[in-house]
């Protein structure tokens, strides 16, 4: 993405059953009584047509062909979704972004380097937040609320993602991202959002961030 970059961008990433859908409901809340716009936006993204055939058919795919597919709709995101919310100098958070390909395509046996090449030109958040959480509080929150797609089905998977996104959280700063982790273990998802909504308040202005990402860096 290249141009002026008048807004910020926010991801929120996390294993899943990690409660990350339910910190986000919360951050609404809080956001919207500190009187905070924000725009909304997932991956894939909803109602664009290459979105829409990731989240029917991504589930046909393993390896390779899904991270192609992912990062195809990524760059479909910014240019449609992302990148004019940014010029326009609006607030955008999205439901995960880059830090989850970094894990989920990882545990998938996809090599780094490949998805870090491929995801290149993806521009960094200005605040990427990971959430994350005991292996053991995940597996709980997981049988509580069913298993919804396959990498919850693998009964190793909390353990594994818990790692990689551990892993994954100095690789998105050597992007240029300010990294918040939070161990969502002990505490409620409204807390969680608190400590989100204080980041992004704290969150530099616009033009000090990078309009263009930085190359891929060497692992």
């Amino acid at each position: 993405m290249t141009g002026t970059r008048n807004g910020l961008f926010v991801s929120i990433d996390g294993p899943s059953g990690v409660g990350k859908s339910t910190t986000i409901r919360e951050l609404r809340t809080v956001l919207a009584a500190r009187g905070i716009a924000a725009q909304w936006t997932v991956e894939p993204p909803r109602g664009d047509f290459l979105g829409d055939f990731t989240r029917t058919h991504g589930g046909q795919l393993t390896g390779m062909a899904l991270a192609c597919l992912v990062a195809a709709a990524r760059y479909r995101h910014v240019e449609t979704i992302i990148a004019p919310a940014l010029a326009r100098g609006d607030l955008i958070i999205s439901d995960r972004y880059i830090a989850s390909t970094l894990v989920l395509q990882r545990l998938d046996g996809v090599p780094l380097d490949f998805l870090k090449l491929l995801n290149a030109y993806a521009p960094p958040p200005d605040l990427a937040v990971i959430l994350t959480a005991s292996p053991d509080a995940i597996e709980a929150r997981i049988a509580e609320a069913g298993v919804t797609h396959r990498f919850r089905a693998d009964p190793t998977a909390p353990a594994r993602e818990v790692e990689l996104y551990r892993d994954a959280a100095p690789l998105i700063e050597d992007m240029g991202a300010t990294v918040l982790s939070i161990d969502s273990t002990a505490l409620p998802p409204s807390a969680v959002a608190e400590r989100i909504a204080d980041a992004v308040a704290a969150l530099p202005l616009p033009s000090e961030a990078p309009t263009t990402p930085l190359p891929p860096q060497e692992s």
